[in-house]
C-alpha cells in the first residue's frame, strides 16, 4: 500500500492543480455572466466575439478568430448565430475580396451601451477589488503566454 501524503506533500492531490483551480474559476465566473447576457440574447463566447468587434469592427474572420485564440471553425457558428440575430454581417472585404469581413449592424452597435452594465455587475457578484482583478489579469495573461506552444 502507497504511504498516505497529506495534500500539501502530495503533488497530485487535486486541491493542488493549477488546471483544477483554472478549470473550476472559468466556469464559476462563466456561469455569472449567463444571467447578465441572457436578457442581450448572447452567450458568453457570442459576447467575447461582440467585444471584440465593438473595440476593432470590422474586423476579417481571420483576424478575429486571432485575437480570440479560436480557429475559425469554431468561430463561424458563433458569427453565423450573430448574424442571424441582427447583430452582424459579414461580407467580403473591399481591400481584399479573398477576405470575409465581419462588421457591427446599428443594432450590434448598439447592444455595446447594454453591455457596459456587465462588468461593474460582475466585479460586484465577485465581491473583489479592482486592483484584485487587475493582478489576476495579469497572472492569467502570463500563464496564457508561458502556455502557448508557438
Amino acid at each position: 500500500m502507497v504511504g498516505v501524503q497529506t495534500v500539501d506533500e502530495d503533488p497530485l492531490a487535486l486541491e493542488r492543480q493549477v488546471c483544477f483551480a483554472l478549470s473550476i474559476a472559468s466556469r464559476s465566473v462563466v456561469a455569472i455572466y449567463r444571467p447578465l447576457l441572457e436578457p442581450m440574447g448572447l452567450t458568453h463566447p457570442q459576447y467575447l466575439v461582440m467585444l471584440a468587434l465593438w473595440q476593432r469592427a470590422p474586423l476579417s474572420l481571420k483576424e478575429l478568430a486571432k485575437l480570440l485564440v479560436l480557429d475559425p471553425g469554431t468561430l463561424s457558428p458563433l458569427v453565423k448565430r450573430l448574424e442571424a440575430i441582427g447583430y452582424l454581417t459579414r461580407g467580403r472585404d473591399a481591400g481584399d475580396e479573398r477576405l470575409l469581413a465581419v462588421s457591427l449592424t446599428e443594432k450590434g452597435a448598439a447592444l455595446r451601451e447594454q453591455a457596459l452594465k456587465i462588468p461593474p455587475a460582475v466585479v460586484a457578484r465577485l465581491g473583489m477589488e479592482i486592483d484584485e482583478l487587475q493582478r489576476l489579469h495579469e497572472s492569467l495573461t502570463r500563464v496564457i503566454t508561458a502556455a502557448d506552444p508557438s
